[in-house]
């Protein structure tokens, strides 16, 4: 089983390439607070489906390049309404 994500397209401005934020809650060791922390990944977009703002599930694959191994698998919710 491959791991998936899913998180916020902030920028689809290289070519085939996503840059999206996954946000997760993680609870403090001493006071027991939630609080959020976010992870950039990079993915690969071969149909540049995805754009900037849309909710977007990516999954593990090999090292594509240096810093990309993760690959887009669907666009769950997608902003074109608030584009225009």
């Amino acid at each position: 089983m491959k791991k998936s994500l899913v998180g916020v397209v902030t920028s689809a401005k290289a070519a085939k390439t996503l840059t999206v934020k996954v946000e997760r809650l993680v609870q403090h060791p001493v006071f027991n607070k939630y609080m959020r922390r976010q992870t950039v990944v990079y993915a690969h977009d071969e149909k540049r489906e995805a754009r900037e703002g849309d909710q977007v599930e990516v999954v593990e694959t090999r090292p594509l390049s240096k810093t990309k191994c993760w690959r887009l698998l669907r666009v769950v919710r997608s902003d074109r309404s608030r584009a225009s």
